[in-house]
């Protein structure tokens, strides 16, 4: 791993905000008193007229944000994944959701790699809420250049849209010149016959990673990777299942509600397949250090490998 790019998401998030609003005059960026941690401070010292800061108001700060895109502006909201959607959920879902408002809402420090800060600010549970909501769409970034192609989407997209970020830095794995960014459509990153390997997020370099050590023991994995939770690249993922006949998703997220659970929804109405879902199965966090949580809970390469081992039995 030493000669691998490593670069947080959130980074990604803050540099290409400050891009954005060179093209677009309309782009503003709230923020709920953690512009530093969120690194919407890029955009803060880019374009200091068009950022607010709402303090630490979240519910206060999207009310503000859908004003504002009634108005013609682009407002991009961001906090931690914890406040910006549990503690702020009813002001998207009925302020952004419900008008179907032209508001993004970027969301870092999500997941178990939010380390030391524990189980209170380690948010498993955003990607269930998100889905939920009529009519957003959910984006979780596998590295920084699909970070930055999806704040561009975002931006050019009418429409709500839910932006997930890490605070660890995680591997650049699609600096290629073919890697093309589409909304709503995943990429056949490796082809297989035996297994389908669906990830999203820091967990798509594990599946690669594990993919890997299965062909060491002649097992061949097929390795998807879906950026858009919602709405999920059907096609794709029912064309693989049929042509593997088992699936495994990998996400940094519960298995409730999130990745595994679309891909539950999507295959039982339309191709009815066995599926193992790895993530985090109905438990909160705890502290720790980040990468120690990931093989705790069975996210790193070797997790994904013993587990996917078991489920092929």
């Amino acid at each position: 791993m030493a000669d691998v790019k490593m670069i947080a998401t959130r980074e990604s998030y803050g540099i290409t905000l400050a891009e954005c609003g060179k093209e677009h005059p309309e782009l503003v960026v709230l923020d709920a008193d953690l512009a530093g941690a969120t690194k919407t401070s890029v955009f803060k010292e880019a374009f200091p007229d068009r950022h607010i800061d709402c303090g630490i108001a979240e519910c206060n700060m999207t009310g503000i944000a859908a004003g504002l895109a009634t108005c013609g502006k682009i407002p991009f909201i961001s906090s931690f994944a914890m406040f910006v959607t549990g503690r702020n959920y009813e002001q998207i879902r009925n302020s952004i959701g419900y008008p179907h408002l032209n508001v993004k809402i970027g969301a870092s420090h999500a997941g178990i790699t939010v380390g030391e800060d524990g189980a209170s600010h380690q948010c498993n549970e955003d990607l269930a809420l998100m889905r939920s909501i009529p009519g957003m769409t959910v984006i979780v970034p596998s590295d920084d250049i699909e970070a930055r192609a999806a704040v561009r989407a975002a931006v050019e997209y009418v429409g709500p849209v839910y932006l997930r970020f890490g605070r660890s830095a995680v591997p650049v794995i699609n600096d290629r010149p073919d890697y093309e960014f589409q909304m709503g459509k995943g990429i056949l990153l490796k082809e297989g016959t035996d297994v389908t390997l669906i990830a999203t997020g820091l967990c798509v370099d594990s599946a690669l990673q594990a993919a890997d050590k299965l062909a060491a023991d002649g097992i061949s994995a097929e390795v998807i990777n879906i950026h858009t939770i919602k709405p999920l690249d059907e096609e794709l993922v029912i064309a693989s299942a049929r042509k593997t006949g088992k699936v495994v998703t990998v996400e940094e997220h519960s298995i409730i509600g999130g990745l595994g659970s679309a891909v539950c929804e999507t295959l039982s109405e339309k191709s009815p397949t066995p599926v193992y879902r790895i993530g985090i199965r109905d438990c909160f966090g705890e502290s720790g250090p980040a990468l120690e949580l990931v093989r705790k809970y069975g996210l790193d390469a070797d997790g994904v490998y013993s587990q996917v081992k078991n489920f092929l039995g």
